[in-house]
């Protein structure tokens, strides 16, 4: 211990007489460091960390999928989930529930309230018990008092000030009574930022697009429903997954008109949640790694040429008796000093970078805003500070211990540079510093590309000029259509009288935001097809000015008008991509598709009006998809979005908006009020994030080998000084000395990109999933970043070139 305290005394005087050297180091490990702890804190939120739930690693949920269609992951039919709750025996309890919120009035404002309509176990799978009151119970479906609700505690909070006799009494939810039966605890928001639970009114939730009379229960045609259970005690995954496949197969046989190829997918719920940001993460994670590898290169470096000043030292205590040992551990205790203060600052960096990627994390990235730095990351930090101070001390302490110390004392005053192998070593630093840069550099040029791309991708619409805000009407009071029919058209007439509203629409899904309703058809005049077989698309409920409000062309046929009443034959417009692939060469205006059957199980046949343009609806990232859209009038949904053209200012235009919508019915409130510019730049967030973190990285990355090339050629002109001033002596010229110089560090550049672009082309592969319409190979863009790298190469091989052609032949000759 005492030699210990010795070393750390001795070398914090050491690194207190180098400030220069200290204080460029620091701040190069904590942009290391202090990136490293900053994504490591997502990472540790995001994949890390446990779901707020007890054993949270044996709930999982519980997918269906079609491998004919290759779809995994796809949400439940209702008689499908009641035959596995019924059946399967690997569960000790299964849950469904399904929606996104739920109109909330209280007093004299009614609110959208995300949340949830869940069966009965919903709770109890999750071992979520309500802080106060009950958890729902069997029979509580059907039960004659009421519905029931379980707030959550923010909820409760913010809109009921805490009022601890809440449970117990009713409260308005979709126009509905519901007796509220408990509070959530604190902590408690699944799905993702629910704040309310309904009771379903069946042993399943229902589903907005069956009427109220079917019984939902034995539907097997609509998937809908998100299931999660918890495995039984001693039983694994695997066990849980082959007994869902035996039921599967079962219901595949019994119901081969619906169930045909599917199967089932039993997956941990915590990465169900995650899995489609995992792969950015990782990409990350590896990036910032690959910038604190660049600043341990850099220090290593700083760290050789400082071993080779201290020779002398080294020698006259190797004289005096130090061992190897206790002259690596020496430089070694030094080494960690520094990087622990790199990682005191970076720590101090990362506590900044975590509140901004709070801030600036898409929505994509789930618990983003609960981003901090827990004990994890703080001993993440600690260990990380300490392995970068071995791993780049390590190499200069073996070096400066392994010198001859007769060697040294006879060289005298002399200048060193360490040997021909210390200065190969402090090359080769410098060429993997500049590889690491490229690979950096060639990942964040292809996603940016990618995302030039992208964003000059025709969505198929104008986003300019349009306010979108989204309704939902409780089927409580609008459980007839007709009543339906009857709110969106006042809605509509009130919004086109309002000033300087130019027109207005209805949409059931709005475009560039992933919401799409899909479904299968029939062609008339073709062959039924069998199950999931048959062609599919989009199925949206518009209103007649839907394409002019978005600007969509009409290429074919008429718009939808006043003669598509509900009583009228059932119209359509389809989009050109349906109209090619099914009717490739001809002009479907005229020819009849069926959706479904009617009450007598007979087809129902609706005439293809007219033919619309294109439009992404699924995204930018996306292909056109064949899409079908119907008058409202002829099916009506109970959610909607209103879009209206106006070149009014968006926000007053809102209020009023929501005014009109309150006027028609005060239970209906309006929410997720965006004008389409900003669904359209909130559809490219994630990527746009992604880009931006990763174009981060790679600056930091040049930045620091751009540094560490500089030092090298600065050390090396430091060192060559005499050299320098007999060529000037001998006639060399400015420019000779300048090429010399720059020759040098270009080398060690070019090397590098060699390497680079060796390990790019290995490297970026890791990319695919993160790009559109870029190949991860792409040649232009490694040939654009590796002209950007020699480029600011250049630059830091010119500043001491300049210094070493300022080289006066009289004073160098003084050196010997």
């Amino acid at each position: 211990m005492e030699t210990l305290v010795q070393d750390l005394k001795f070398g914090l005087r050491a690194l207190i007489k180098n400030p220069g050297f200290t204080l460029v180091a620091v701040v190069a490990l904590a942009l290391g460091i202090g990136a490293n702890s900053a994504i490591f804190s997502v990472v540790n939120t995001v994949l890390l960390r446990p779901l707020p739930f007890p054993r949270s690693d044996r709930v999982m949920s519980v997918w269906q999928n079609n491998l004919a269609r290759g779809w995994h992951q796809d949400v439940v039919t209702p008689a499908d989930y009641i035959d596995w709750r019924r059946d399967a025996r690997s569960f000790e309890s299964m849950a469904a529930y399904f929606g996104g919120g739920m109109n909330l009035r209280a007093g004299d404002e009614a609110e959208r309230v995300r949340g949830a309509d869940v069966s009965v176990d919903f709770f109890r799978v999750l071992r979520a018990a309500p802080s106060r009151g009950r958890d729902f119970a069997p029979g509580d479906e059907k039960a004659s008092t009421g519905r029931v609700a379980i707030l959550g505690h923010s909820l409760w909070q913010r809109r009921f000030g805490g009022d601890p006799g809440l449970v117990g009494r009713s409260i308005v939810l979709n126009s509905e009574s519901f007796i509220v039966v408990g509070i959530a605890p604190p902590a408690f928001q699944f799905p993702e930022k629910a704040e309310l639970w309904t009771l379903a009114k069946n042993v399943v939730p229902s589903n907005p697009f069956v009427p109220a009379s079917v019984d939902i229960t034995g539907v097997r045609g609509v998937h809908y429903l998100y299931v999660i259970a918890r495995l039984e005690d001693g039983v694994e995954r695997a066990q849980a997954q082959a007994e869902m496949d035996t039921i599967a197969a079962r219901q595949e046989k019994q119901y081969p008109d619906v169930n045909a190829h599917t199967g089932v997918e039993v997956i941990p719920l915590h990465e169900s949640i995650v899995g489609d940001v995992r792969p950015a993460l990782m990409v990350f994670l590896g990036a910032v790694g690959l910038v604190l590898l660049i600043a341990c290169a850099n220090v290593a470096n700083m760290s050789l040429a400082r071993a080779a000043a201290r020779r002398r030292e080294i020698a006259v205590r190797t004289t005096l008796g130090a061992s190897r040992l206790r002259l690596v551990r020496q430089c070694l205790t030094e080494s960690v000093l520094l990087s622990t203060a790199g990682g005191g600052a970076g720590l101090l960096l990362a506590m900044w970078g975590t509140d901004l990627l709070a801030a600036l994390s898409p929505e994509a990235i789930p618990g983003a805003r609960s981003l901090a730095l827990d004990a994890r990351v703080l001993g993440f930090t600690m260990a990380l500070s300490v392995l970068t101070g071995i791993f780049f001390g390590l190499t200069p302490a073996l070096q400066a211990s392994s010198i001859d110390p007769q060697d040294v004392l006879r060289e005298g005053g002399r200048t060193s540079s360490g040997g021909p192998r210390t200065r190969l070593l402090r090359n080769a630093l410098v060429v993997c510093e500049m590889a690491i840069a490229l690979v950096l550099l060639a990942g964040a040029g292809l996603l940016v590309k990618s995302f030039i791309k992208l964003e000059r991708v025709d969505p198929g619409l104008s986003v300019d000029g349009v306010l979108t805000l989204r309704l939902w009407i409780p089927d409580a009071r609008y459980a007839e259509d007709a009543r339906q029919i009857r709110f969106y058209d006042e809605v509509l007439r009130r919004t086109a009288a309002l000033p300087g509203v130019t027109a207005a629409a209805l949409t059931s899904d709005l475009p560039l935001t992933g919401s799409d309703s899909f479904l299968a058809f029939a062609i008339e005049g073709r062959p039924e097809a069998k199950p999931y077989e048959g062609p599919e698309s989009g199925f949206h409920q518009v209103s007649p000015d839907y394409f002019r409000v978005l600007g969509i062309p009409l290429l074919r046929g008429r718009a939808f008008d006043a003669r598509d009443v509900r009583q009228a034959p059932g119209a359509v417009i389809v989009s050109d991509t349906l109209a090619k692939r099914y009717w490739p060469g001809e002009d479907p205006v005229g020819r009849r598709v069926s959706f479904g059957v009617n009450d007598k199980g007979e087809r129902d046949w609706t005439t293809i009006i007219g033919v619309a343009a294109d439009v992404r609806q699924k995204g930018l990232h996306t292909d056109p998809r064949p899409e079908a859209y119907v008058p409202y009038t002829q099916a009506p949904s109970r959610y909607a979005t209103l879009v209206v053209g106006s070149a009014l200012d968006s926000s007053g235009l809102a209020a009023s908006l929501g005014r009109e919508v309150q006027a028609v019915d005060p239970d209906v409130p309006v929410y997720d009020v965006r004008t389409m510019r900003e669904v359209l730049d909130g559809s490219l967030a994630s990527r746009r994030f992604n880009m931006a973190l990763l174009a981060l990285f790679a600056v930091m990355a040049v930045l620091l080998a751009a540094v560490g090339l500089y030092g090298v050629l600065a050390y090396m002109v430091t060192q060559r000084t005499h050299e320098i001033g007999v060529r000037v002596a001998l006639g060399a010229q400015k420019r000779d000395v300048l090429r010399l110089v720059v020759g040098q560090g270009m080398a060690l550049t070019l090397g590098g990109v060699v390497l680079g672009i060796l390990g790019a082309l290995a490297l970026t592969r890791v990319l695919s999933t993160l790009l559109v319409g870029v190949a991860v190979t792409d040649p232009w863009t490694f040939g654009d970043v590796a002209v950007l790298l020699a480029a600011v190469a250049f630059l830091a091989c010119y500043v001491p070139a300049r210094r070493a052609a300022r080289v006066d032949p009289m004073i160098a000759l003084r050196y010997e």
